[in-house]
C-alpha cells in the first residue's frame, strides 16, 4: 500500500508530464471539494474535472515544477512552479501553495494559495 508521500509524488510526477486529468481520475476522491485563495469551494468531482479539462484545453504549453513537498499520514502540501499561456490569460508565471487532505487514499479537501 502506497503512503501519502508516495501518492503525492506519483500525483506531481503526472501533473509534470500534463496528464493533469489522469492524476484527478486517480488521486481525488469523488467528494472532493477545491477552493481558489478565498473563492467560492467547487464541490465535487465532476464539476472540479470539468474545471481542470477547461484548463487543459486552453493551455499552449506548460511547465510545472514542484518545488517543495511534504505529507504526513491525511495532510499533504506542495509548493509549484508554473509557467504556462492560456487562451485567455496569455502567459502565466507564478509560485502557488497546494494543501491537501486525503481520504481513503484519494484527496477530499484542495486549497490553492498563490498571488493575484
Amino acid at each position: 500500500m502506497q503512503t501519502t508521500l508516495e501518492k503525492l509524488m506519483d500525483l506531481n510526477r503526472l501533473v509534470q508530464q500534463g496528464h493533469i486529468l489522469h492524476a484527478f481520475d486517480t488521486y481525488y476522491h469523488d467528494d472532493v471539494v477545491m477552493q481558489e485563495n478565498e473563492q467560492e469551494p467547487m464541490i465535487g468531482k465532476q464539476a472540479n474535472y470539468q474545471r481542470e479539462a477547461n484548463f487543459k484545453a486552453n493551455v499552449l504549453n506548460f511547465t510545472a515544477v514542484p518545488l517543495k513537498t511534504s505529507a504526513s499520514e491525511n495532510h499533504s502540501f506542495v509548493e509549484w512552479q508554473y509557467d504556462y499561456t492560456h487562451r485567455e490569460w496569455g502567459h502565466k508565471q507564478y509560485k502557488q501553495v497546494s494543501v491537501q487532505e486525503w481520504q481513503d487514499g484519494r484527496i477530499i479537501r484542495e486549497k490553492f494559495y498563490y498571488a493575484g
